[in-house]
């Protein structure tokens, strides 16, 4: 595997395991009325490649499911990421 293609690997599972943690993080914080991971923070990290983690967090915690800004973006974020890796895969670069 070339060195590309594991920092991309890692990179990829780093920022969808910590989108994970912040939604899990956001959705106690709701429950405890502490401080919230603020919506904009939720989504960058979905933006940024954690739109799985993100999407699965969402899924699993049952949190901002009822939100039409998290059901119609995460899905897309997800989609738009999964497209680029097809396209870095097709053209040989991982």
């Amino acid at each position: 595997m070339p060195d590309f293609s594991r920092i991309l690997l890692l990179y990829y599972l780093a920022a969808n395991v910590f989108a994970l943690l912040l939604f899990a993080l956001d959705k106690h914080a709701a429950r405890t009325r502490q401080w919230r991971v603020p919506e904009l923070t939720l989504l960058a990290f979905c933006a940024a490649g954690g739109a799985l983690g993100g999407w699965i967090g969402m899924l699993f915690f049952r949190h901002k499911t009822r939100r039409r800004k998290f059901t119609g973006t995460v899905p897309i974020f997800l989609l738009l990421h999964a497209g680029f890796l097809m396209l870095l895969w097709k053209f040989g670069l991982i």
